[in-house]
């Protein structure tokens, strides 16, 4: 048997054991799921396939790859049951969709580099939503439940491919905008504004704050989770201090628990 046809195998038995546990006599949990109970596990599991690739850990990415995996032939499965679609009808989508964003390799279209390819790609997702009758924006294909942050990387990247975007090569405007969104915010907080005004400007200051990471080159959803990361690394220092000294956290002034936070930033420094 060649590869492929071991693959295609091993597919088939996951698809099969699936059916298996969706079956009447099957698993009582996995008959409960439904297309909406299942997206709390879709994220998570995205989440730890994530995690597992930033700690560079080989077998708890192969792991997690499967979990995500999972996810996608469960609601297969369930499709398949509602007589909505199956997995075959998943993977001819999936084929045929990369074959057609990709005429740069399956057919006549030339590229320079990456940028034309990720333009070529947009173009060719507006024609297709233009062909099904719907919403043809730029920014159709940016989901709505996607983290803040990452969200408005994305909104400002689909901008940025027809050229509503300031210069590559200048962070001058892109850092003032970040400054006079920060002065309303603080005028907003001077001035007594009602909460609603506050978070209005909050909002527009991380929108200009993500801005400035993606003209940085660096994923403001990634770099914030990254300073989560740190600050927990950090804080459980601190707490380590609390905890050896046999008092409580009430017991301690502010300035005092900012000694610990800078010998934990030390002993960072250190490793």
């Amino acid at each position: 048997m060649t590869k492929q046809q071991i693959t295609g195998d091993k597919f088939v038995k996951l698809v099969e054991v699936m059916k298996r546990l969706r079956a009447i006599d099957g698993c009582p949990w996995d008959r409960e799921q439904d297309y909406f109970s299942l997206r709390r596990y879709i994220i998570e599991e995205a989440y730890e396939l994530i995690e597992a690739i930033e700690n560079k850990d080989r077998d708890n990415t192969c792991e997690e790859c499967g979990d995500l995996m999972l996810q996608v032939v469960f609601i297969a499965c369930m499709a398949e049951e509602l007589g909505d679609f199956d997995i075959c009808e998943v993977i001819d989508h999936l084929t045929e969709k990369l074959i057609r964003r990709h005429p740069h390799v399956f057919g006549d279209t030339e590229v320079n580099d990456s940028e034309d390819v990720l333009k070529n790609w947009e173009q060719i997702k507006v024609g297709e939503r233009k062909e099904r009758k719907v919403d043809a924006s730029l920014l159709a294909g940016v989901p709505r439940g996607l983290p803040g942050l990452l969200r408005a990387y994305r909104i400002q990247e689909r901008a940025q491919k027809v050229g509503f975007d300031w210069p590559k090569d200048d962070l001058t405007p892109v850092l003032a905008k970040v400054d006079e969104e920060l002065l309303e915010l603080k005028e907003n907080i001077k001035n007594g504004a009602g909460k609603e005004y506050v978070e209005e400007e909050i909002g527009d200051l991380l929108f200009a704050v993500t801005n400035l990471s993606r003209h940085l080159e660096a994923n403001p959803e990634t770099t914030l989770h990254k300073a989560c990361v740190k600050f927990s690394d950090r804080f459980r220092l601190v707490e380590k201090e609390v905890a050896d000294s046999g008092k409580s956290w009430n017991d301690f002034t502010l300035d005092e628990l900012e000694g610990f936070w800078s010998k934990a930033k030390d002993a960072e420094k250190r490793e």
